[in-house]
């Protein structure tokens, strides 16, 4: 099989875009036409430069889109579909890029808590480790535009643990109108060292609860996370700002 690209990403991605696109470079090869196999896990990473864990969901967004299939014990393998979010994602104004917060909120708080007692049923401990390399990578990135690509990542981590592709593939849309210009504004207006902190606490506390199977605690935590983001996207900027 040929190697992959040598393309490399110099910070964690937001994989739903750039990470899979690169991944989908693949498709020029014979080898991966589709029903071929594409590389591990642990090869896209190398080649990549990226984590494991990006590859992850890069390829958890790729399946909900039906792009890709991964069969346990066998690989991920290459479908014939249209990659839709793919051709929706850009960020030149067209599709759900350009959706305000305020809808993009609306919708996290409909979907996010609700998906928690499948995440608590069925996550397991691969789960449970992507979840806490997110936390990881929150509690150590240094600025905002890192911040957020490991929130993204968590945030989608939970709700792929769900096992739930429909879930998933409806969240994908969500995921992509958080990687639009609107979004991306709004929060760079109003991020500040201490929020993106008690983001980080926020997290923690979801994810101690989903590991503890607590599923009432975990979906308090998560709608008082989500109640928190509103605020602050959708008030006036603060007078400290990140640095």
């Amino acid at each position: 099989m040929a190697s992959v690209p040598a393309t490399r990403i110099t910070r964690p991605p937001s994989y739903s875009q750039e990470l899979a696109r690169l991944i989908l470079e693949r498709c020029s090869d014979p080898d991966t036409a589709p029903g071929g196999r594409l590389p591990t896990e642990r090869a896209l990473a190398l080649d990549l430069g990226v984590t494991r864990t990006m590859v992850r969901h890069a390829l958890s967004l790729l399946e909900a889109d039906g792009r890709v299939s991964r069969e346990v014990g066998r690989g991920t393998f290459l479908r014939g579909t249209q990659l839709r979010v793919a051709e929706s994602t850009g960020r030149d104004g067209s599709g759900h890029s350009q959706v305000g917060p305020a809808d993009v909120m609306a919708a996290r708080r409909l979907i996010e808590p609700r998906v928690l007692p499948l995440v608590v049923a069925w996550a397991t401990q691969r789960d449970f480790d992507e979840l806490q390399r997110c936390l990881e990578g929150g509690a150590t990135a240094a600025s905002a535009v890192e911040f957020e690509d490991w929130d993204f990542a968590l945030h989608h981590a939970i709700v792929a643990a769900s096992r739930n592709q429909l879930l998933v593939a409806m969240y994908s849309e969500i995921e992509v109108a958080r990687q639009g210009e609107i979004w991306g504004n709004m929060k760079q207006r109003n991020d500040t060292v201490q929020r993106r902190a008690t983001y980080q606490d926020d997290h923690q506390r979801i994810v101690d609860a989903l590991r503890s199977r607590e599923v009432d605690e975990a979906v308090s935590a998560m709608e008082a996370h989500l109640e928190r983001v509103q605020q602050n996207l959708l008030q006036s900027p603060p007078a400290e700002t990140a640095g």
